[in-house]
């Protein structure tokens, strides 16, 4: 793995230790307290006002609904390590239970196929931010295999996007001034969350054969914090203006 894919994959590990424990908060939005009498069957908007009980012909279906969810949040607690804010039978948003057991198992897999590889002891069981920092520990090592270093940096920036678009959030863009030193396109912009500039011409190609850019039609070459210097003399920009434009004061 070349510095620039290791790189990468931090990038993308800090991402998932940040937002990862954000889903828990998702999962029953608006709950902060035990629920109201007789809300049993009850959630927003399903019957009316909260706390409603449905019509007799309506329970069986509420009721195995319920379960369902309270299954759903009994799994997230004890196989993933998040338990859903004051929930009681609060409803829960499986689109965002399913993205926490896809990261979860994804970053499982993940430690376990680069121990394997790697001949180290398979991890012990351990929270998700606990085995990211341990694959974090392991970048080093795993540049020596090409094959699992691009499977890593792809696995990684996978659950990454599906971890934000669960989150709804939408990056904040900054664009950069200058031309890119590879393209020659004005199509340098800063990405704050990730503390990155990145060339979004679809097209751009760089020198470096194991840059994602040239095997990944998603990806687009990427400077991390310790390259700004030398990309703003290539680029033509201030190291001040990434500077600003990561903070957010860009003009």
């Amino acid at each position: 793995m070349t510095a620039r894919a290791a790189d990468d994959s931090a990038l993308w590990i800090a991402a998932l230790i940040r937002q990862f424990p954000e889903l828990a908060r998702e999962l029953a939005p608006g709950r902060s307290g035990p629920l109201a009498p007789h809300a049993s069957y009850g959630s927003y908007g399903s019957y009316g006002s909260y706390g409603e009980r449905p019509p007799a012909a309506s329970r069986p279906a509420a009721e195995a609904r319920m379960r369902e969810e309270k299954r759903e949040a009994l799994l997230l607690q004890q196989r993933h390590g998040l338990a859903v804010p004051g929930y009681g039978a609060a409803p829960i948003r499986l689109h965002v239970s399913d993205t926490i057991r896809d990261i979860t198992d994804g970053v499982i897999e993940l430690e376990e196929a680069a121990c394997a590889r790697l001949g180290v002891p398979r991890p012990r069981a351990a929270g998700v931010p606990v085995r990211l920092r341990r694959i974090a520990a392991l970048l080093e090592q795993i540049g020596a295999h090409p094959v699992l270093a691009r499977h890593v940096r792809d696995e990684l920036r996978r659950m990454a996007r599906r971890c934000a678009r669960a989150l709804g959030d939408t990056e904040q863009v900054v664009r950069v001034s200058g031309r890119c030193p590879w393209c020659d396109s004005v199509s340098l912009r800063a990405f704050p969350d990730r503390r990155a500039v990145l060339c979004v011409n679809p097209a751009c190609r760089c020198t470096d054969e194991e840059c994602g850019c040239h095997d990944d039609p998603a990806y687009r070459h990427l400077w991390p914090e310790g390259e700004w210097a030398p990309l703003a003399a290539a680029a033509g920009c201030r190291t001040d203006e990434l500077d600003a434009a990561m903070e957010g004061t860009a003009p």
